[in-house]
């Protein structure tokens, strides 16, 4: 019989290999715009939540924070990387006042993570209790990011139409966050549970949308900027984010 740290190996590197599939995502956007040279409308907002979440979660997974998270860190910190390559890309390419807004609020979350990180460690002397700050404030964050679909679905139902919301987007977040739940269940983490548990139920709410309104979606050849969550455990119990992804239809 496979024993639960097993089961919660298997099960998270199963998370880590979705969760990496959804921060790739974005590629097709970043693609484009090196190549107009130009961030167009697009904006850095997704990019920089997904980072901040990818920093706090990282610190939540190191032995310090909580041990036997290994798997919570590698993910996140792949997150952290592919997030910073983005925001690079998107500074390169941006001027004026929407280069000058990203670099605030990039600066903000980078002090605030090293806030939170030297209160942490200075101030608090047990794992249990460096879980439930850090935990708390992953669970925050992650909540807040998984609560941006809803004005997309909203929209779905307005207009009976799902071509903002792709299925297979949908479909992927959906068993990302069913599969970092699951591990989070294994080993009961409450702080990776709550957000996990909101990413599938919110997920599992798109793909049934989707299921009502396929029929009803006017069929267009054109190129959209397409808005949705990640999670990954918030990926990987970690970064859930937006992700823009140009698709073709």
């Amino acid at each position: 019989m496979i024993s639960p740290d097993a089961a919660r190996n298997v099960v998270g590197i199963i998370g880590n290999v979705i969760s990496f599939g959804l921060f790739l995502s974005p590629v097709p956007t970043f693609w484009r715009i090196c190549k107009a040279k130009d961030v167009e409308e697009f904006k850095a907002d997704p990019y920089l939540a997904t980072l901040l979440n990818c920093m706090l979660w990282v610190f939540y997974g190191i032995p310090v924070v909580h041990p036997n998270s290994i798997l919570v860190v590698t993910i996140n910190g792949i997150g952290l990387v592919i997030e910073a390559a983005y925001l690079t890309i998107f500074f390169l390419y941006s001027s004026g006042k929407k280069r000058r807004r990203a670099f605030f609020v990039l600066a903000v979350e980078i002090l605030f993570v090293i806030v939170v990180v030297l209160s942490v460690l200075l101030a608090v002397h047990t794992t249990q209790r460096r879980s439930m700050i850090v935990g708390i404030l992953c669970v925050i964050f992650g909540s807040m990011m998984y609560a941006s679909p809803l004005t997309v679905m909203g929209n779905v139902i307005k207009t009976k139409s799902v071509e903002y919301m792709p299925f297979f987007l949908s479909l992927v977040c959906f068993l990302n966050g069913l599969c970092w739940t699951a591990y989070a269940l294994i080993r009961f983490d409450l702080y990776v549970t709550i957000p996990n548990a909101l990413g599938t139920f919110f997920g599992l709410i798109q793909l049934i949308l989707y299921a009502c309104y396929y029929k009803s979606t006017p069929k267009k050849e054109k190129g959209v900027e397409l808005p949705t969550v990640v999670s990954a455990g918030n990926i990987g119990a970690g970064a859930g984010g937006n992700v823009s992804v140009t698709v073709e239809r």
